[in-house]
């Protein structure tokens, strides 16, 4: 089984849920999404995947977020999109993907469900 993890080692669920895949004998594909962010078509997919919109898969309140005025209801999701891939840090944080889905690791235990 393929799993991958699109992780932030600075962050506490995103180790946590790691160390939970790891624990269940899962070895993912660790994808640092802040050193090498995900192209459009693999954001798209995860979007898809997880049934979100862009903006519900952001980080609000990131800096960045106010910076750019990311709560503007006028964006277009192309525009939200273009915004996550330009400042991944606004990407929410883990994401596992896993048997053709997706599912983010708030509280980790919400990963086992696709495993």
């Amino acid at each position: 089984m393929s799993i991958k993890i699109y992780h932030n080692p600075r962050c506490s669920k995103s180790r946590q849920t790691l160390q939970l895949l790891e624990e269940k004998g899962a070895q993912p594909e660790i994808i640092e999404y802040l050193k090498s962010a995900p192209s459009k078509a693999e954001l798209e997919s995860v979007l898809s995947l997880l049934n979100l919109a862009p903006r519900e898969l952001m980080r609000k309140g990131e800096a960045v977020y106010k910076g750019l005025n990311l709560a503007d209801n006028s964006l277009s999701n192309d525009q939200l999109v273009s915004a996550m891939l330009e400042n991944p840090i606004l990407i929410e944080r883990p994401i596992v993907l896993a048997n053709g889905k997706a599912a983010i690791g708030r509280p980790p235990e919400s990963v086992l469900g696709i495993l």
